[in-house]
């Protein structure tokens, strides 16, 4: 089980993601929601155990894992050698709109766990899920081919950067619920549970070691 206190905006979002990186360091846990209440001095409770206080109110719940996007790191997912050939891809289209690879990297492996075949149920498609209108926009003409999903992806990634002067979590955030709705809820992350899951993940894989192999 885990359990998680914060305070303040900041803190709330480190909070998430300790909460997030326990479901995915310990995957027994990945079957447990996430639970939060704010008491009475300001501080934010996190925890997957709601019976240990009546406040604790449903803030994430976690799919069956039939359900669950594939995990880059999992037994069933792609190798190395086979993630490797795309690092190329990654690198050339990152350091040619001024992002972190690793950027790339993080939201790959949250999107399609590096499957260049991955369609959502809302039709988004390929390594780094593009909808239809994403990749309209973005002149990607065949979502499955691997260089125009990331050059679409990338693309998309650093204008929310410019868009949100800089702030990844709120890029990170408009990748995952729209730039509207950041915008609709004063520049902030949208208090969507997907959303609000999807960001520290993102930022978890970001700042992980195994990205060092690539």
């Amino acid at each position: 089980m885990f359990k998680v206190l914060a305070t303040g905006k900041w803190s709330r979002r480190a909070a998430m993601a300790g909460a997030t990186a326990a479901c995915l360091l310990f995957p027994q846990m990945a079957k447990a929601n996430i639970y939060s209440f704010k008491d009475e001095k300001g501080i934010t409770h996190f925890s997957n155990m709601p019976h240990l206080d009546r406040r604790y109110k449903l803030v994430y719940r976690i799919p069956a894992s039939g359900q669950l996007r594939p995990n880059a790191w999992s037994a069933s997912a792609p190798s190395s050698v086979d993630i490797s050939r795309l690092v190329p891809i990654i690198n050339d289209a990152a350091r040619a709109h001024g992002l972190d690879p690793k950027l790339v990297h993080a939201v790959i492996r949250a999107e399609s766990g590096y499957n260049a075949n991955a369609v959502s149920p809302k039709g988004a498609v390929g390594l780094m899920q593009l909808i239809p209108a994403t990749a309209q926009r973005y002149g990607v003409q065949d979502s499955y081919d691997p260089g125009q999903n990331i050059a679409g992806g990338v693309r998309y990634l650093r204008d929310l950067l410019k868009m949100f002067n800089g702030n990844m979590e709120l890029a990170i955030a408009g990748y995952n619920a729209g730039e509207n709705a950041v915008v609709r809820h004063g520049n902030r992350i949208p208090p969507y549970p997907e959303t609000m899951a999807y960001v520290p993940k993102v930022l978890s894989f970001y700042r992980s070691p195994e990205l060092s192999r690539f």
